[in-house]
């Protein structure tokens, strides 16, 4: 390329010029995205290695770096590049910078890709810097990018447009580098506590292990309608069965077909364990101790904020049997009411509007919903559930209509789901049929019994204690994120045409 690039007629269209500047380079340089170039170092290790450089100080050492334009200053003399692990400051003048490179200097526009080869120094005003000897074009990006400073002002273009948010957002950028952590740091506690991870079907021909409307599909090949994975529990405790391993666990993504909201997404990351020869009460410290630790990891301490709020995710939870939270907030004690008419009756002398139908368990559990569950900001682990809604865990002794189970629940959010879990095949094999029985009464003609799930718990299988967390939850409570589309990469949406 030679000093009288064809800039002055050029359109006064920002695209129709990106556009326009791509044809004059692949003229003038032939290849404007080329298939190799090789870094020396990242920006990152550049600043770690050249830490203690004195201002107005030259290395001589010669180094070669590349990323995206973020800014240009002087007609690009001064030019600041992004890879993804920082910036770095670019300086080109003829008295470093060969006349091919400087030449170059006019076609490159803020989004472009670059390489730069030159001397390391450290400016007078602290400033790590670049002399480019040699600037080579990656990447023409034809399409400007947003205000850097202000980034996407469209909350829907977020989410529609991720690559961009990330680019122009420092703390996206950031709470997508700590959901990468905290998932990773949930497969290292697990595995370090003596967890196996396995890995499921994401398509079941019978869908279970959790109540909720699935996505149907259809294989063509078999000719069977199938469903997409709603949960790994049947599976999980069929692993359990087969002796592989006496602690299991699996990070999954499930797919329910229900409503869009702050804390809901149709496709959803889980962690689910089943643990031989352990209880609920062991799953309670298990959680306890994953979530300091994943505390920790992000924030250096088990105390966080999250919005005006200062959450402790510090051991021991608070534990609370639900008849308990229910009888404190409304003065109903469940315990002592003996019949579902009884249990409808109460609620709606408090003012509940419970179903006709409702049981006594499902009396109980709307209330806590309705009066409980939104004061519950501190992590506090509710036991002692209904076994009317809970058809895969063991009784509470002594009291047959509760059952060993807890949900953790932070900021009012449900984080977490566990059971001493049923193994009594022929306890098993009754409640789920009566599940099935509500589920076709509502109009779920599509649900079937797992068969080979019942067979291998007919196998036998040991006492356990078994766990689902919601990831995307706990991210956001981690990164202080208050809607779940601002944790997941491309969050379901509306079409751009609705």
């Amino acid at each position: 390329m030679n000093d009288k690039t064809e800039t002055a007629t050029l359109s006064s269209d920002a695209t129709e010029v990106r556009a326009q500047k791509l044809k004059l380079l692949r003229e003038q340089i032939g290849d404007v995205y080329p298939a190799h170039f090789h870094r020396t170092l990242t920006n990152a290790e550049l600043a770690a290695k050249y830490e203690g450089l004195e201002p107005d100080t030259e290395t001589g050492d010669v180094v070669t770096v590349a990323g995206r334009v973020y800014s240009s200053r002087n007609s690009g003399m001064f030019m600041d590049i992004h890879d993804a692990s920082g910036k770095i400051q670019i300086f080109s003048h003829k008295d470093v910078t060969g006349e091919e490179a400087r030449a170059l200097l006019p076609m490159i526009d803020i989004g472009d890709i670059i390489g730069v080869t030159g001397i390391v120094r450290r400016t007078k005003r602290g400033e790590l810097t670049i002399n480019a000897q040699q600037i080579t074009m990656l990447t023409k990006s034809l399409l400007p990018m947003p205000e850097k400073w202000h980034g996407l002002s469209d909350i829907e273009a977020r989410y529609r447009k991720r690559h961009l948010d990330i680019m122009t957002n420092e703390e996206s950028k950031l709470r997508f580098q700590q959901r990468s952590r905290i998932v990773s740091g949930i497969r290292r506690f697990m595995e370090n506590d003596g967890f196996m991870e396995v890995e499921t079907p994401m398509l079941h021909s019978v869908y279970g292990g959790a109540t909720a409307e699935p996505f149907k599909t259809h294989h063509n090949t078999l000719k069977l309608d199938m469903y997409l994975r709603i949960a790994p529990e049947l599976f999980l405790k069929r692993t359990l069965v087969s002796g592989l391993t006496d602690k299991v666990f699996e990070i999954n993504r499930n797919f329910r077909n229900e409503g869009v909201s702050t804390r809901h997404n149709p496709e959803f990351t889980m962690m689910e364990c089943y643990w031989a020869y352990a209880d609920y009460e062991d799953i309670m410290n298990l959680v306890e101790r994953l979530f300091s630790t994943l505390a920790m990891s992000i924030h250096g301490s088990t105390e966080f904020a999250f919005g005006d709020k200062q959450i402790s995710f510090k051991g021991p939870f608070r534990r609370v049997p639900m008849p308990d939270a229910v009888k404190e907030a409304t003065g109903i004690d469940f315990l002592a009411i003996k019949t579902d008419e009884e249990a409808r009756a109460a609620s709606k002398a408090a003012g509940f509007a419970v179903e006709k139908d409702a049981t006594w368990g499902e009396c109980l559990a709307f209330i806590f919903e309705e009066k409980v569950e939104g004061t519950l900001i501190q992590p506090a682990h509710v036991t002692h559930f209904p076994k009317d809604i809970s058809p895969f865990a063991k009784e509470v002794p002594g009291e047959p209509r509760l059952v060993e189970r807890f949900e953790t629940y932070c900021n009012a959010w449900e984080l977490g789901n566990a059971f001493s879990e049923l193994n009594d095949p022929e306890e098993q094999r009754a409640r789920m049929v009566e599940q099935l029985e509500q589920a076709h009464a509502r109009g779920e003609k599509q649900k079937e019994l797992d068969d080979e799930f019942l067979d291998a718990i007919d196998q036998g299988m040991p006492p356990a204690g078994g766990l689902g967390i919601g990831v995307d939850r706990l991210i956001m409570l981690l990164t202080n994120s208050p809607s779940i589309r601002d944790i997941i990469l491309f969050p379901a949406r509306r079409s751009k045409a609705d």
